[in-house]
């Protein structure tokens, strides 16, 4: 009885009003937790000749973020120095990176990358898109909040200064977090209306509506436009991402595909990113790291199962193959298993 009240208790979770969404994990809480003796270990790492970044990945790699929280303390206590202060000076590259990004909160982290993004000459589209475009109502508004925190500037206000034309407008509804609550009444009328809207505003005139293409995606819950998207093959002749790839092109085009991909699977999503990113020539470490650091806590179980499905051998063969060294090691303790 106690484990159908349990899963009782779930259902109504996802259904009252707010959705909560389930956590799948590869890092979890470290049980008999000891953050001296964890601190205590990682400064002896440090000195050793030539490091021993085995110990640090060890350890940073396979604790919550609260309890890195806790060592970061206690080793402040015993150690006299700031513990991200100590691996800036013991490590390096790509290695370095992700473990500085397993020091920060998975808002504080995004936060901190979308700053990054946005940062001196030239801006990378493909995190602000990534990050952006990808996160749920709720991961925003922390973001924002964080990001307010740690940099006295609103978001919304950097993005504006940083991206122009449409691709600005659809960023800045987005981080604008307007988007309906999923609701438990399916509104068939309103699904129709959006389909035959999204239709009209593209694939059936000449040029294209955008305005109305990101009211609809921006404002929207993700339950409804799964459905808009399903009814909205009885109107065009093509598929909702079909529709983006003839309309529009660009980092807009890629925004709204990320939108698509993500209303339909997240998972999946992040499991054919962490796949490009790392069969691409010269693997893009940054995109592996980000996605690895940010999902760890999330939902990083999932997308090692979509990423099973999607591409027929695991995420942690994957990481194998195309990565290296220390960071390789760490990658895979993230990972927390082959499938």
């Amino acid at each position: 009885m106690a484990l159908v009240s349990e899963f009782l208790g779930q259902l109504t979770l996802s259904y009252g009003g707010q959705e909560v969404e389930p956590r799948f994990p590869t890092v979890v809480p470290a049980r008999d937790f000891d953050p001296a003796k964890d601190a205590a270990r990682i400064e002896t790492a440090i000195k050793t000749k030539g490091v021993d970044e085995q110990t640090i990945t060890d350890i940073l790699t396979r604790r919550s973020y609260a309890q890195r929280k806790d060592i970061g303390f206690e080793y402040e206590r015993f150690a006299k120095k700031d513990l991200v202060v100590a691996l800036k000076g013991a490590l390096s590259g790509s290695l370095e990176a992700l473990m500085l990004g397993l020091m920060k909160s998975t808002a504080q982290y995004e936060a901190s990358e979308l700053k990054a993004s946005m940062k001196g000459l030239g801006t990378d589209e493909e995190a602000l898109i990534e990050i952006v475009c990808s996160r749920n109502n709720d991961e925003l508004v922390d973001i924002k909040k964080v990001y307010k925190d740690m940099f006295k500037k609103d978001l919304e206000k950097d993005v504006a200064g940083d991206t122009s034309g449409d691709f600005a407008k659809l960023l800045l509804a987005l981080v604008q977090t307007k988007r309906d609550e999923p609701s438990n009444v399916i509104d068939y009328e309103k699904i129709d209306d959006d389909a035959r809207s999204l239709y009209e505003a593209g694939v059936k005139r000449k040029g294209t509506d955008v305005v109305t293409w990101i009211t609809i995606m921006s404002q929207r819950s993700v339950p409804h436009l799964q459905k808009v998207f399903d009814r909205y093959k009885s109107y065009s002749p093509y598929n909702m991402k079909e529709s983006i790839t003839k309309e529009v092109k660009g980092d807009l085009e890629k925004s709204f595909l990320t939108l698509v991909e993500c209303f339909e699977n997240r998972q999946l999503y992040f499991a054919n990113r962490l796949n490009e990113a790392m069969k691409s020539k010269g693997a893009k470490e940054k995109v592996v790291t980000r996605i690895m650091v940010s999902r760890c806590e999330v939902d990083l179980m999932k997308i090692r199962s979509e990423f099973k499905r999607q591409h027929k051998r695991s995420l942690y063969q994957t990481i194998a193959e195309h990565t290296k060294g220390d960071y390789q090691k760490a990658l895979l303790s993230l990972c927390g298993g082959d499938d």
